[in-house]
């Protein structure tokens, strides 16, 4: 399978978990505004899952892939089971206590680190401790479930760890129905989908369980204890945690600063919905597909196999990046009035979550080109230099919100983060060039600055378009005109951008039609002709 369509098999689970997560969001929206309950539900959850960014994705999608397939080579399948139940007795008891410790502080963890703005008002502190207290063991559920889908990864079998996340939208979409359908009110809806969360973190456990069964390996638990292998796995993930949650960190101190505004919390999650659809579909496959193919490139001593692959992916992720920025820059104002304005959801809620979307859309192409940087520093077992990196961005973050949210509010917390994610991105690609292990590509070098020009002529077309379908996209049409304003204007920036990417040569069709051929033994195209 070519390296673009095994990006292709992990970015559909994830488009369709995106696409889903935009109906969860216009349904949430409607039903809860931008008001105290948003506010409750949204800082409770981002809770449990920035643990799940740092322990699960993070730290097994660095350190137990290429371990995991080091003893898939080395010792066959049955060293890889051996290896993998002891990783999962010891990771199994760590989250039983660390889930039983979390439910008992979390009154103190919600006034200090999850919510502090929270606390001036009991009645929504008492319920973000309420919903964070059911929602948190879908933290367990996720440790577990990435650990089996990194052995999915490593086994090349993509698909069911890219899917099972479909289910939380899934789920909370038919929580969200049942309560129109049933006229709950709003306290009522925040418990509701507080339980769907725990529920669908058991589905996505179950999904991907069973996919590891069928391909083999059954895992069966062990008395934890730290041999050898352990040992290595847990030395390679406490840096990978933080290094791999590191824009889920940035949030949380986000909304741990921004609690201390009504609306500011709501606001932040659901601009950040919007740009978590390219970095989700674009930077999240390529770290899961790069990491493995490049572990067993080096392993093999394939240095231009892994050159060749990190720059591939490079052009691959700016193909696909930069038209996205530079379309939520310019359009993030209709995007969010056709899609959010209705219900509870405000004119005035559209233009605020509308000017932190813009801000974020500044910061994407880092957010996405530090997932295509950091395997090339874990896929040889450093995953130190990144969490370095990682302490640096979340200083710079924290000293750019306290500074500016006094005066900007909530765009200010967006202006933080996007700084701080181009200054992890540039640290991570300068050292990367400087050790050696970033060479110089000439396919790279000529075909990135036109994409960017071709970006940035379809943002400054986009633009008079936007005035051109005002009158469809005012908040005085109808949804079904809006929608298809908005639709034509999208599909029509879509095809200048790739007219003008493949005339401009920015991007090859021939060779992304011979990346997509391409089966594993093959030789590798050559740098200047490789697909974008």
């Amino acid at each position: 399978m070519g390296l673009i369509r095994k990006f292709a098999t992990v970015a559909s689970g994830t488009m369709a978990s995106r696409v889903l997560g935009f109906t969860r969001e216009m349904l949430m929206a409607a039903a809860l505004g931008t008001g105290p309950v948003a506010g409750a539900f949204y800082a409770a959850f981002l809770f449990p899952n920035t643990f799940r960014r740092l322990f699960a994705e993070g730290a097994f999608n660095a350190a137990f892939v290429p371990l995991f397939a080091k003893e898939i080579e080395v010792n066959g399948m049955d060293g890889a089971r051996r290896f993998s139940e002891e990783v999962f007795g010891v990771l199994f008891s760590v989250l039983v206590v660390l889930t039983l410790a979390m439910q008992l502080a979390m009154p103190v963890l919600v006034a200090t680190i999850i919510a502090p703005g929270f606390a001036a008002d009991p009645e929504k502190y008492d319920l973000t401790v309420a919903l964070a207290t059911i929602m948190f063991p879908y933290l367990m559920c996720m440790s577990l479930g990435a650990m089996m889908a990194g052995m999915l990864n490593s086994l090349r079998r993509y698909f069911a760890a890219a899917i099972a996340p479909v289910f939380l939208n899934i789920i909370l979409i038919i929580v969200l129905a049942w309560a129109w359908w049933s006229g709950r009110d709003e306290m009522q809806i925040g418990y509701d989908l507080a339980w769907g969360v725990l529920a669908s973190g058991l589905v996505q456990l179950a999904i991907v369980w069973i996919a590891v069964r069928k391909a083999g390996i059954r895992v069966g638990f062990k008395r934890p204890r730290l041999t050898p292998n352990v040992k290595r796995l847990l030395w390679l993930a406490a840096p990978a945690a933080i290094t791999g949650g590191i824009t889920q960190i940035n949030t949380l101190i986000g909304t741990a600063i921004a609690s201390g505004q009504d609306r500011a919390v709501p606001a932040l999650a659901q601009a950040d919905r919007f740009y978590q659809l390219p970095l989700g579909v674009v930077g999240i496959a390529v770290a899961i597909v790069l990491l493995p193919e490049l572990a067993r490139a080096l392993r093999a001593g394939n240095d231009g196999e892994a050159a060749n692959l990190q720059n591939r992916s490079v052009e691959f992720v700016l193909f696909l990046t930069l038209p996205a920025a530079a379309a939520l820059l310019v359009i993030a104002e209709p995007i969010i009035r056709v899609l959010y304005e209705r219900g509870a959801f405000t004119a005035d809620d559209t233009t605020l979550v509308a000017s932190i979307l813009s801000i974020f859309a500044l910061g994407l192409p880092a957010f996405v080109l530090i997932k295509a940087f950091t395997p090339g520093y874990f896929a040889r077992e450093d995953t130190r230099t990144p969490m370095y990196f990682a302490g640096v961005s979340v200083a710079v973050n924290i000293t750019l919100a306290l500074t500016l949210f006094p005066s900007m509010g909530a765009p200010g917390i967006a202006v933080a983060s996007a700084v701080a994610g181009w200054i992890n991105a540039l640290l991570l690609f300068a050292v990367l060039v400087k050790r050696g292990h970033w060479g110089r590509d000439a396919g790279l070098m000529k075909r990135a600055p036109l994409l960017v020009l071709s970006s940035a002529l379809m943002g400054i077309a986009l633009h008079f378009g936007m005035q051109l379908f005002a009158p469809w996209l005012g908040s005085q049409a109808s949804l079904v005109e809006q929608l298809g304003a908005l639709a034509l204007l999208s599909l029509a920036g879509m095809a200048l951008y790739f007219a003008l990417a493949f005339i401009t040569g920015g991007a090859n069709l021939r060779s992304v039609l011979q990346s997509l051929k391409r089966r594993p033994g093959q030789a590798t195209l050559p740098a200047d002709d490789s697909a974008s």
